[in-house]
C-alpha cells in the first residue's frame, strides 16, 4: 500500500476505502431527512455512502469536513450530485463551520481518525517510512513540517514526542541519534529519518520488528498536525451541535486515540460525578449521553482479508440524550 507513486492533480487519486462502513452507517441510524457530518471525509467513501441514503428533496443534508486540500478536490468530485456540501477546515472548527453553513443542530456526525490511504500512498507527502521523500507529513499542507520539528527542536522535546505520542520504549536513544545527525546537517527526507530511528535500536530490536521507524513517525505525525488537541476539541463541538437523539461514531486507530475517546464518551453517558468515596450522590448529575457500543466494534474477518487498514480500526458509539 504504502508505494512512491508520482504526483497527480489535486484529488485525481485521492483513493479511499471506507473502513468499517456498514457499522457506521448502521450507528449512525441514518433518516432522509437528517443533517449529517462527516468530519474526515478523506476520499469521501464514508460521506458518498451517507449522502446515498440521504433525500435532498426532503431536507437531507450531508456536510463534509477535511483539511486536506487534496481531500476537499476528491470528495467535491465524487459527492457530485448529491445533498453535500464540502468545506476544507479542521473537523476541530466544527462550529464555525456549520454556523456558516446556518446549521442549527446534526442528526449524526462521524470520525475516520488517523492518517488517509492516500495520505501514505503519495509518498511526496513525507508521511511513509518506506518510500524517500522529503520529511513533511502535513495533512492541510500548511505551517511547520517534520522535517522542521526534528532539526529545530531539544533532544528532551523530541525524547517526549516520540514516549507520549508514539509510545517508543527507545525514545531517548532515538532523540539523541536524531540531534547528533542534525549538527553535521539537516535531516530532510523520510528515508533519512527512518535510518536513525533503526540505528538507535538494538540489533535484536531491528530484527525482530519489521517497521522500526513505525512509532517514531506516528508520533512526528501527532505533533505535526496537533492531532490530540484537536481530537479534544473536535468531539466536544461536535457533541454540542448534536441534536437529542443524535449519534457520534468515531473510528480510531491507536490507543492514544482510543482512549481519549472512550474517557469523553463514558463522562457524557455518566450521571453522577462525586468522588467514589461519597455513599451517596450529592451531585443531582445528569448524564447527557447513552453509549451505544459498551465495547469497540472491529472489523469482521471477511473485511479484515481485504483491507489492511482495518486491521487496528476500533469504533465506538454514542447517541445524545
Amino acid at each position: 500500500m504504502e508505494t512512491e507513486q508520482q504526483r497527480q492533480p489535486a484529488g485525481a487519486d485521492f483513493e479511499h476505502v471506507p473502513v468499517l462502513l456498514e457499522e457506521c452507517l448502521e450507528g449512525l441510524a441514518i433518516r432522509p431527512d437528517g443533517t449529517y457530518l462527516d468530519g474526515t471525509a478523506g476520499g469521501a467513501g464514508h460521506s458518498r455512502a451517507i449522502a446515498s441514503r440521504l433525500d435532498g428533496a426532503a431536507g437531507g443534508r450531508l456536510i463534509a469536513l477535511d483539511q486536506d486540500p487534496d481531500a476537499v478536490a476528491a470528495a467535491r468530485s465524487r459527492l457530485a450530485g448529491l445533498p453535500a456540501v464540502v468545506v476544507q477546515t479542521n473537523f476541530r472548527y466544527a462550529a464555525d463551520a456549520l454556523a456558516s453553513l446556518g446549521v442549527q443542530a446534526l442528526d449524526g456526525a462521524l470520525l475516520d481518525l488517523g492518517v488517509s490511504s492516500h495520505q501514505l500512498d503519495d509518498a511526496e507527502r513525507g508521511f511513509s517510512y518506506r518510500a524517500d521523500a522529503p520529511l513533511d507529513m502535513r495533512m492541510s499542507q500548511e505551517g511547520p513540517t517534520a522535517a522542521d520539528l526534528v532539526n529545530t527542536l531539544s533532544r528532551e522535546e523530541l525524547a517526549r514526542i516520540l514516549r507520549d505520542y508514539g509510545e517508543e520504549p527507545y525514545a531517548w536513544q532515538i532523540a539523541g541519534k536524531i540531534a547528533e545527525a542534525r549538527a553535521a546537517a539537516p535531516i530532510q527526507t523520510t528515508l533519512q529519518l527512518a535510518g536513525l530511528v533503526a540505528s538507535a535500536m538494538p540489533p535484536a530490536v531491528r530484527r525482530k520488528d519489521k517497521n522500526p521507524a513505525r512509532r517514531s513517525f506516528q508520533a512526528l505525525r501527532i505533533a505535526v498536525n496537533h492531532e490530540l488537541d484537536a481530537l479534544d476539541e473536535g468531539l466536544d463541538a461536535l457533541f454540542a451541535a448534536l441534536a437529542p437523539g443524535g449519534r457520534l461514531c468515531v473510528i480510531t486507530f491507536h490507543s492514544l486515540e482510543d482512549r481519549l475517546v472512550k474517557n469523553k464518551f463514558r463522562r457524557w453517558a455518566t450521571a453522577c460525578t462525586c468522588p467514589p468515596e461519597f455513599p451517596v450522590c450529592v451531585c443531582g448529575g445528569r448524564a447527557k449521553a447513552k453509549l451505544i457500543t459498551r465495547k469497540p466494534i472491529e472489523a469482521k474477518p471477511e473485511e479484515l482479508a481485504d483491507n489492511r487498514r482495518s486491521r487496528s480500526a476500533r469504533l465506538r458509539v454514542l447517541e445524545k440524550i
